[in-house]
This record gives structure tokens, C-alpha cells and sequence, in this order.
């Protein structure tokens, strides 16, 4: 591959764990809301949406680790 492939992935790697962690953050205030609580209270569980944040800064944050230490 050539150089500038390289750097660009480890950008684009660095990017997505920022954005791993910012979906993660995310997904935790949504579970603090009062509206997540009462359902969590009264169903015993998560929102969906939360889980999909939850998973989605998950999944982002796993790839973008391979990417920004690939070589």
C-alpha cells in the first residue's frame, strides 16, 4: 500500500474511536432520561435506541482501533 493510504486509515481510525465514544456517551445520557427510566421500570429493559448507541460506539470504536494500528 502506499504511504499516504496509511496515514489516511490511521486518520480515519482515530476518527471513528472518537466517534465510538462520543455514541457510547450518548447512548448513556439516553438511559439516564426520565423517559428511558420509567420504561426500564416498567418493562425491565433497555430502549432500543439506546442499545442501537450503545452497539453502533461499540462497533465504531473496534474499527477504528484496527484501523489507527494496522500497518
Amino acid at each position: 500500500m502506499a504511504k499516504g493510504s496509511t496515514s489516511t486509515g490511521k486518520i480515519l481510525g482515530l476518527a471513528l474511536i472518537v466517534v465510538g465514544i462520543g455514541l457510547a456517551i450518548w447512548g448513556y445520557q439516553l438511559s439516564q432520561s426520565v423517559g428511558s427510566q420509567i420504561t426500564e421500570a416498567l418493562t425491565g429493559a433497555e430502549r432500543d435506541r439506546v442499545m442501537m448507541f450503545y452497539i453502533g460506539g461499540v462497533a465504531s470504536f473496534v474499527v477504528g482501533v484496527y484501523l489507527a494500528i494496522k500497518k
